[in-house]
């Protein structure tokens, strides 16, 4: 029983409905997913991630990678390559698959590069100038008791 229930989180708080959403479906995925193909996920730098997936015998043409509303999307069709040949064990994995990640807000794809059976995409977080933090200087002014003041672009005098 690996369920969860986020109606309460519904019922009590305001705002939070698309982190709960976004549980939700990240508990069904893991699920129908299963394991394959085996991952790593890296922090390379601050905001610099990896993703390196396993895939041996596929290549550039069989893979393909997409993006869509904050989800990565890395799926893989093998088309069937018999060539007469007849295996005794077959222990190489070579079906087909579709892995998903949800990705954080600002998170892009950088590159994706396929080496030696191993496929790495570099992912980059760019926070916005709106959003990152900056200090804001404080201005003194001595304020006279016969100075106009300015207020909302009109001179007014005060008494």
């Amino acid at each position: 029983m690996r369920n969860t229930d986020f109606s309460p989180l519904y019922r009590t708080a305001i705002g939070f409905d698309r982190m709960a959403n976004m549980l939700d479906s990240l508990s069904r995925t893991e699920q129908v997913q299963g394991g394959y193909p085996p991952y790593n996920i890296e922090l390379l730098e601050e905001n610099e991630y990896r993703i390196t997936m396993a895939l041996a015998g596929f290549t550039e043409q069989d893979l393909n990678i997409q993006t869509e509303q904050n989800t990565l999307t890395i799926s893989g069709n093998k088309n069937e390559d018999t060539n007469g040949r007849q295996f005794l064990h077959q222990g190489i994995a070579a079906r087909n698959f579709e892995r998903r990640f949800q990705l954080a807000d600002h998170v892009r794809v950088d590159s994706a590069r396929l080496e030696n059976g191993l496929l790495h995409v570099d992912l980059v977080r760019e926070i916005p100038e709106a959003m990152k933090p900056r200090n804001i200087q404080i201005q003194s002014q001595s304020i006279q008791k016969d100075s106009p003041k300015t207020i909302e672009g009109e001179r007014q005098n005060v008494a």
